[in-house]
């Protein structure tokens, strides 16, 4: 008996420790698979946390370009409401299209308007796109997409003279424009001031119609401002005779110093009895205080602006910008 004691009691004791190094072992073991899940856990709680935070961003970012592209879109500070389009292509009538108000209130939605008066809304600007066309206004062979002011909107026999005083203030850029044949950029009429008969003088005078020339014109000549008046040939002509418009010439014609080339500029043009002063970016002005100007009082006037193309080149166009345009009587 003590000889089967002797030989099952190592084996006991054997088994004994063997099944307590066996439950620590499976003890450690749980220990080392809860903290492997616990890492587990919050690796995936840290990377999906990290996702969530980059998704945050990303879309935090997608918010700000698509808030700044919407700040990006901007409408020109211009009323139409007392002008009308004169644009390069011809009606069913075989005449210059046009567009007056209220309709020219709506003009981004015309199809006929699109390709030559647009809106350029990352700019802020309306682009007056002009080429030599079949479309010419008469007594000129140029084309043009410009805007001409009708004091009352929807006629042209409403108009100012120099004596009732006048302004107009634009923000302009050149946009684009070709070259002649010798490299040198076309030229185009950015503002005008234009004369017109009254009915009363148009009969006295025996025209056909109230056409009367120019006495104001503005050029982006080659990235410089150059501006253009009249001259009465004959000082002593009478009031009758200077209705007529053979009766005035060209004067020589004047260049501002500051070259604006393809930036913006500004240009003012104050008009006062017997005196019109043109103005541009606030620094460089150009008086006109002469007899001319004393003389032309007979006329009536209305301003034009836009782009009045000069030439007839095959091929050629240019784009002008307007992002301000205002008019004060």
């Amino acid at each position: 008996m003590n000889n089967l004691k002797n030989t099952f009691l190592p084996i006991l004791l054997f088994l004994f420790v063997f099944s307590a190094n066996l439950s620590a072992q499976e003890d450690a073991s749980e220990v080392e698979k809860t903290e492997e899940t616990t890492k587990s856990k919050k690796k995936l709680f840290s990377f999906l946390k990290k996702k969530e935070n980059n998704s945050k961003s990303e879309k935090s970012q997608e918010d700000k370009k698509s808030k700044s592209k919407k700040n990006k879109y901007k409408l020109p500070d211009i009323d139409l409401s007392h002008w009308k389009v004169t644009l390069p292509v011809t009606n069913e009538k075989g005449k210059p299209y046009e567009i007056e108000p209220p309709e020219i209130l709506d003009f981004a939605s015309n199809e006929v308007a699109k390709p030559y008066m647009y809106i350029d809304s990352t700019a802020g600007a309306i682009v007056f796109h002009a080429m030599p066309t079949a479309s010419k206004t008469r007594n000129t062979k140029y084309t043009r997409s410009e805007l001409r002011e009708q004091m009352k909107p929807g006629s042209n026999s409403v108009n100012w003279t120099f004596k009732d005083g006048a302004y107009m203030r634009g923000k302009i850029q050149m946009d684009e424009t070709t070259r002649d044949s010798k490299g040198k950029y076309h030229r185009t009429i950015i503002m005008q001031i234009h004369g017109r008969l009254t009915n009363e003088q148009r009969d006295l005078i025996g025209e056909d119609d109230n056409n009367a020339p120019p006495i104001l014109k503005i050029y982006w000549d080659k990235g410089k401002i150059r501006v253009k008046t009249k001259v009465l040939k004959n000082l002593n002509a009478s009031n009758e005779e200077i209705l007529h418009e053979s009766a005035w010439g060209d004067d020589a014609g004047f260049n501002f110093e500051e070259e604006v080339g393809f930036k913006k500029f500004v240009l003012e043009v104050k008009v006062s009895k017997g005196k019109m002063v043109v103005v541009l970016n606030g620094k460089e002005h150009k008086v006109y205080d002469n007899i001319h100007m004393k003389r032309w009082g007979v006329f009536e006037n209305y301003f034009k602006a836009g782009n009045y193309f000069q030439t007839r080149d095959e091929g050629a166009f240019s784009k002008v910008k307007f992002y301000e345009l205002e008019v004060k009587h």
